[in-house]
């Protein structure tokens, strides 16, 4: 026991120093030290990283937010230059309409002398212009303020009698400028935009009323609907906008002078005009503006946030704005931040990974692995794209042959085309050579039937008269063939002169066996011994144009139970139009676009050829003249058996055709 006691104290040294020891407090401040060390690294590093990570979603969100808003104003650039220029366009479209309207001697008739006639005439006018211009309304207004004609003249909210003084287009336009107005209608209460012109008395300067266009342009609010859109007036007023709350707000505060004279004008049938909540927060490069509309907290940080855009109208002096929505933005830039703190941290782990792992040899080795598959598919797809231009070099060349061919082919096709238009002209001729000796060829048969019967009956004397008629009729034809032959070359003497009266007597020799049991009625200025009035058009052109509309009349009253045609010359300054009515059916409407045009006719196969029309339009207007065709309005009125007036017993209104040719 003793001597163990030496041996366990003399190991005890050896092993372990004395805790009081220097030796002891080194072997146990290394690995502190180096942990200590090691933690601060650790720490150090994990904020450099944390530090980092902040800083590249700080620069994250700018880049996103920046690129983000650029390709958002680009987008509402676009969209409001594009929604600008259909506003504008259609503005431009009936810019115009007004002034054409004042200059029309109808509008000045009505505005001058107000009658019933003329009253209704402007209203009938004005209703066909406005159906086919499409705008809303179309009306008139004297120069006291009074609506006299409209083309809603039949409708239950009607402008006519309605007074205007106090809109603002009707006083610009009687100070003599162009008058542009956005407001709601006083008898409609209809939003629209009116343009006006003054309307001048024939060759003076004296204003006698306004013609005015009214334009709906509520379809703007609807042509875009994916984001908001708005127009002001000059005032700043939002009269058109795709937020229908926000409609009738202003932009900006209206001065008391400004407000008053809107509600004076009653511009907006006295709406209470508010401003709208429109925060601006930042304004951008080219004017555009980041804006919070609505409430949502104080100072509306909470408010939708949008890009405004805004576009000037010009003329009128109207702004256009485009309201695209941030939400996207923000939203990418949330994502893009969100993808980068993933690809950071997912970034720090794989080198943590590799780091502890030490992957480095096998990652080089890998990777020039990698460099040679990349080198390999390069040169594969390098061939590849080499075998791809070969083949589009051969595809092209073989389409240049086949394009060559193909002009080779076109080229034969025109020459033949050529050719056919050649016999389509001869086919043409023939049918109108045809066509216009009917007429001479049916008054040469009953010319001859009554030379035989005055033969027989031994009357020389007048089956003399018949023999000079056919040789004029004979004459006739061969002017006829020669003056087709003119019409197809289009030379024609355009200096000649004609009697309207001797014409019609001619034409009424000829068509004499077709007028049996029809009342004519003829103008005085028309009738046997009347004084010349010659017109601008050769004597065989004028018969061959009034041979087609009395014979046309003659066959559309050859079913009514008492037929009459009517004949009357109006004669002015420097025209004369001669007027032929019939109390027939009148014209199918779906024929009267397509009755001037060869080869359309509405008579049964065998009766005619369609011609008669098209060269009575060409003579026309060949001498510097028209030829309408239209259905009348009112019926022809005969005298009844106790010597009173009645309308025909069908009351058809028949057909009328205006033949207007210059005075010589």
């Amino acid at each position: 026991m003793q001597a163990a006691k030496p041996q366990s104290a003399s190991a005890s040294p050896q092993s372990f120093p004395a805790p009081d020891s220097p030796q002891a407090y080194d072997t146990m401040a290394d690995p502190l030290s180096r942990e200590s060390a090691h933690v601060s690294r650790r720490i150090v590093v994990f904020f450099a990283l944390f530090a980092a990570l902040v800083a590249c979603c700080a620069l994250t969100w700018h880049l996103a937010w920046q690129s983000g808003i650029d390709e958002l104003r680009l987008n509402a650039a676009a969209r409001v230059d594009r929604t600008t220029n259909t506003l504008k366009s259609t503005l431009d479209r009936y810019e115009y309409l007004p002034y054409l309207l004042s200059r029309h001697p109808v509008v000045q008739d009505a505005l001058d002398h107000p009658d019933r006639a003329n009253v209704e005439r402007a209203n009938r006018y004005l209703e066909d212009l406005n159906a086919r211009s499409h705008a809303t309304v179309t009306y008139l207004i004297r120069a006291n303020g009074i609506a006299v004609a409209a083309s809603n003249w039949n409708a239950t909210d009607s402008f006519v009698g309605v007074d205007y003084n106090f809109r603002p287009y009707f006083i610009d336009a009687m100070k003599g400028s162009t008058g542009r107005f956005f407001g709601i209608g006083t008898i409609s209460t209809e939003p629209g935009y009116y343009i006006s012109q003054p309307v001048y008395r024939e060759g003076t300067k004296e204003i006698i009323g306004v013609a005015v266009v009214k334009l709906n342009l509520e379809w703007l609010q609807g042509a875009d609907a994916s984001e908001p859109l708005i127009v002001t007036d000059d005032h700043g007023v939002i009269f058109l906008s795709s937020v229908p709350a926000w409609k009738y707000h202003t932009v900006r505060p209206l001065p008391q002078n400004v407000e008053a004279s809107v509600y004076a004008t009653r511009q907006y049938a006295q709406q209470a005009i508010t401003p709208l909540p429109m925060t601006v927060v930042k304004t951008l490069e080219g004017g555009a503006q980041i804006v919070r509309v609505g409430g949502g907290g104080r100072d509306g940080h909470h408010a939708p946030a949008f890009l405004a855009t805004h576009r000037s109208i010009g003329e009128p002096d109207w702004q256009l704005i485009t309201m695209a929505a941030l939400d996207p933005v923000e939203s990418g830039a949330q994502i893009a931040v969100i993808v980068t703190a993933l690809v950071f941290v997912s970034l720090c782990l794989l080198a943590f990974y590799w780091r502890m792992r030490r992957a480095r040899v096998r990652e080089m080795i890998r990777s020039r692995e990698m460099l040679q598959t990349a080198y390999a598919e390069l040169n594969q797809r390098v061939a590849e794209r080499t075998a791809d231009l070969s083949e589009a070099n051969a595809q092209l060349t073989k389409e240049v042959n086949e394009r060559t061919r193909a002009e080779q082919d076109l080229r034969a096709a025109h020459d033949e085309l050529i050719q056919a238009s050649k016999l389509a002209a001869l086919g043409q001729m023939a049918a109108g050579i045809t066509h216009e000796l009917n007429q001479p060829l049916a008054a040469l048969r009953s010319f001859s039937d009554n030379t035989r019967v005055l033969i027989d009956r031994g009357d020389q004397a007048a089956a003399r008269e018949n023999l000079e008629a056919i040789a004029s009729l004979t004459e006739r034809m061969g002017n006829i063939t020669n003056q087709l032959k003119l019409f197809v070359t289009k030379a024609r003497p355009k200096n000649a002169r004609a009697d309207v009266a001797r014409a019609l007597r001619q034409v009424f020799s000829m068509l004499r066996p077709r007028m049996k049991n029809v009342v004519i009625d003829i103008a005085p200025e028309l009738a046997e011994g009347s004084a010349p009035i010659f017109v601008r058009c050769e004597d065989l052109r004028l018969e061959q144009v009034l041979i087609n509309l009395i014979g046309n009349a003659l066959d559309a009253v050859a079913s009514c139970d008492r037929p009459r045609i009517v004949i009357e010359l109006n004669g002015h300054a420097d025209t004369i139009e001669l007027i032929v009515r019939d109390n027939g059916p009148g014209i199918p409407v779906d024929a009267l676009p397509k009755l001037f045009e060869p080869f359309f006719t509405t008579k049964e196969m065998g009766q005619g050829l369609g011609l008669g029309l098209a060269i009575s339009s060409a003579i026309a207007r060949d001498y510097g003249g028209t030829l309408v065709a239209r259905n009348r309005e009112a019926p022809i009125v005969a005298d009844g058996p106790e010597g009173g007036t009645q309308a025909d017993a069908d009351h058809s209104h028949g057909a009328e055709f205006v033949l207007t040719l210059r005075r010589a």
